[in-house]
């Protein structure tokens, strides 16, 4: 089981504390080399990560622009999978036991690993194995709330959390149903489309979050369209948490081997500048 309970938790409440917003980094596992991750986890929490969100590649993703896309692609090409990303998350564990860790993907990843490592009185064997690697929290984008009472309690059980997306078309009944199950943090995507499109308008955003905060009484996190330094500051004036993912991706795709993690560290520490 994880051994380090509500690391998210105690990372908002730390943060609230010290009058602080969450930078939420995202990265593709196994991008942009297969043996990475472990190592640019590290370097993102130097560059003030506060929770890192892990993407669980997947062929067929919904919510996905282009270049998360691509890097999910280059991850399968790779043979990165759940039984791979576990992995990744327990050598990150050994050196660092305070960061939480969000894996961030679809159903079917899960499910097919349930049904691959299926064992005699495990309800889930994906729960206990991410909870074992020390994993905080999942996001599954095409898990509707309604129909995840007995997982969301099961995560818990084991000490972790189930986090939502919100949408600008999010109904309050929705909200209603989010607020039901989710815990950790609520994620709310802040453009109508797929990661990394569009504009941002902050005034939107701004505008819908006392709504949210009427029916989620989780921290809110803002993302999708937010790629430097002065639009996450102008988000974390109004959202509890900054998540910023399609332009690291971009900003690492080409990069050598030998910079992938230098020129992230350096990206997230303008970023962490701006909200300190």
């Amino acid at each position: 089981m994880n051994n380090v309970k509500n690391r998210i938790e105690t990372t908002f409440k730390n943060l609230a504390a010290q009058k602080r917003k969450a930078l939420i980094p995202f990265v593709t596992a196994g991008f942009p080399f297969a043996d990475i991750t472990p190592e640019l986890m590290h370097a993102m929490v130097a560059g003030g990560a506060d929770v890192i969100e892990l993407g669980v590649p997947f062929s067929d993703p919904s919510a996905d622009g282009a270049v998360i896309q691509k890097a999910g692609d280059l991850a399968l090409s790779f043979g990165i999978g759940m039984v791979q990303i576990l992995a990744m998350v327990r050598e990150f564990r050994q050196t660092n036991t305070t960061t939480p860790v969000v894996l961030m993907g679809y159903a079917n990843p899960i499910e097919r690993y349930d049904q691959k490592h299926a064992r005699d009185g495990v309800e889930s064997a994906f729960v206990v194995d991410a909870a074992a690697a020390g994993v905080d929290g999942v996001l599954i984008v095409d898990y509707p709330p309604e129909e995840c009472e007995t997982f969301a309690a099961n995560l818990r059980k084991h000490g972790m959390d189930l986090i939502f997306l919100l949408a600008p078309t999010s109904t309050e009944e929705r909200m209603q149903q989010v607020a039901a199950v989710a815990s950790g943090y609520v994620y709310y995507v802040s453009l109508k489309g797929v990661t990394g499109s569009g504009a941002l308008d902050v005034d939107s955003v701004a505008a819908k979050l006392p709504l949210i905060r009427q029916h989620i009484h989780v921290p809110v996190g803002v993302g999708f369209g937010i790629r430097d330094a002065a639009t996450a500051k102008k988000i974390a004036q109004v959202a509890d948490a900054v998540v910023i993912g399609s332009k690291i991706i971009q900003l690492i795709e080409n990069a050598p081997r030998d910079q992938v993690c230098a020129i992230a560290q350096s990206f997230l520490t303008e970023i962490h500048h701006e909200l300190a």
